[in-house]
């Protein structure tokens, strides 16, 4: 009968031994999987705090924007006034802006090398600072426009930037997107309530860019604080070294980086695309106050009915994203391009001052959604490595648009007058949407074509 003393057998005793190894090791591994996990979460909160304040800081570049484009609707009627103008000297304001777009366009490419993205966002910023600072005494009318155009060059700068940097975020970039634009349609909803006050004083409608001018500075400021002058590759790191490493083969491939993004015909398609889509929203905009003084007897309120629009533009790029998720990108655009044509129509045919405004903003709510939706449609569409080039360059060709379009809307009023306005828009709908029925064709086609590579490396 053995006692409760009696030692173990050798056997045993090594059988214990490594049991309890065991026991240590996964003790050990449970440890270090709870660090990883904590380690994880850590960094996952860190990167997604980091991310939202980031892109908070380019709304601030998108609601500029917007204030910019909705200021000049109300103004546009003052400055006429003011400077004794007819409609085709009175437009060379957007034609001066329309160059200083079109050199920040090809401009944003080459900052976003030399320079980077963080310093490309703070010079922008504050080009816009000391046009609108120059612009706010009232100057003769040629120093106006002058400094338009580098208030062009200074947002197209902002605007492609921000576009590309959020369309290669890592979080919810497509959502992301439909809220910066939203963002631009809060500034433009805003900035006519309050340049319509201004227009309203014969002497003193300038000062408007006062304020203008220290929410430029304001926004460069906050460039500089958040994004520290750096590059993007240091803000935004990759999302694995694979990817990487892919991508720079590709741009070692005897091709620099611009002539790999305008081989893509895509690229042209949904850049003419932006180019229209911009011009109709900022012809409405710019004109639309006009219009409602001339053909529909308005009277000084009648620039709020450019706020309605805007007010549509920023609702529309909310409310309507499960409508977008649920019908799908390609033929919600067809759907939202011909409820704009008609609702345009309206307000060609129906003299109707109330009716008029309502249509407006209906069409401002339609038109809305199609920007984010082209963006994002254009992150499914391009390779990485070429995006945030590409969607840079798409978003800085579209403001072109803005200030091209505008100008010869008031240079074909004053030979026919303004009621030119809504057939002009319902042209441009329509050349639109062949547009994307365009680049909706060249998607599937480089689809099937990627399929066929992808099927003969594949085969033995």
């Amino acid at each position: 009968m053995s006692t409760i003393n009696e030692p173990l057998p050798e056997k045993d005793l090594k059988t214990q031994e490594v049991d309890d190894a065991t026991a240590t090791a996964r003790d050990e591994k449970q440890e270090a999987s709870a660090d990883t996990d904590n380690a994880s979460t850590k960094t996952t909160a860190a990167e997604l705090r980091t991310e939202w304040i980031q892109f908070i800081t380019l709304c601030l570049c998108l609601f500029l924007a917007g204030w910019n484009d909705g200021t000049t609707g109300p103004l546009l009627p003052r400055i006429q006034e003011y400077y004794h103008l007819g409609y085709t000297a009175l437009s060379t304001l957007f034609l001066l802006q329309c160059v200083g777009f079109i050199v920040g366009a090809f401009a944003a490419l080459w900052l976003n090398e030399k320079i980077g993205f963080g310093k490309s966002l703070v010079f922008g910023a504050l080009c816009q600072t000391v046009a609108y600072a120059i612009q706010a005494p009232a100057p003769p009318f040629p120093v106006l426009v002058v400094f338009a155009a580098l208030n062009g060059f200074g947002m197209a700068i902002q605007d492609a930037q921000s576009n590309g940097f959020v369309a290669v975020m890592k979080h919810n970039p497509d959502r992301k997107m439909g809220v910066l634009h939203a963002v631009y349609g809060l500034g433009a909803l805003v900035s006519p309530l309050i340049a319509t006050q201004f227009a309203q004083l014969p002497r003193h409608w300038a000062l408007h860019y006062v304020i203008s001018s220290a929410l430029a500075l304001s926004t460069a400021v906050a460039n500089g604080l958040v994004f520290r002058l750096k590059r993007q590759e240091d803000l935004l790191p990759p999302e694995n070294p694979k990817s990487e490493v892919t991508s720079l083969s590709a741009e070692l491939d005897g091709r620099n980086k611009y002539k790999q993004i305008f081989s893509l015909r895509v690229v042209h398609y949904l850049a003419f695309f932006i180019l229209l889509y911009v011009g109709i929203e900022l012809t409405i905009g710019g004109w639309i106050v006009t219009f409602i003084l001339r053909e529909r007897n308005g009277g000084p309120s009648s620039g709020y009915v450019s706020s309605g629009f805007y007010g549509g533009l920023m609702l529309g790029r909310v409310i309507l994203l499960p409508v977008n998720e649920y019908v799908g990108e390609q033929r919600v655009i067809f759907i939202y391009g011909l409820i704009a044509a008609a609702l345009d129509i309206v307000i060609w045919q129906v003299p109707h001052l109330v009716g008029d405004a309502v249509a407006a903003s209906f069409t401002g709510l339609a038109l809305g959604p199609m920007y984010p939706l082209i963006m994002n449609f254009a992150s499914a569409s391009i390779p990485r490595h070429l995006l945030t080039g590409s969607i840079g360059w798409i978003a800085g060709f579209g403001q072109v648009g803005s200030a091209a379009f505008p100008f010869v809307t008031g240079a074909m009023a004053s030979r026919w007058d303004i009621r030119v306005l809504p057939p002009m828009i319902v042209a441009m709908i329509g050349v639109m949407l062949l547009l994307w029925v365009l680049a909706v064709l060249e998607r599937r086609a480089q689809t099937k074509r990627d399929a066929e590579v992808a099927s003969a490396a594949t085969a033995p």
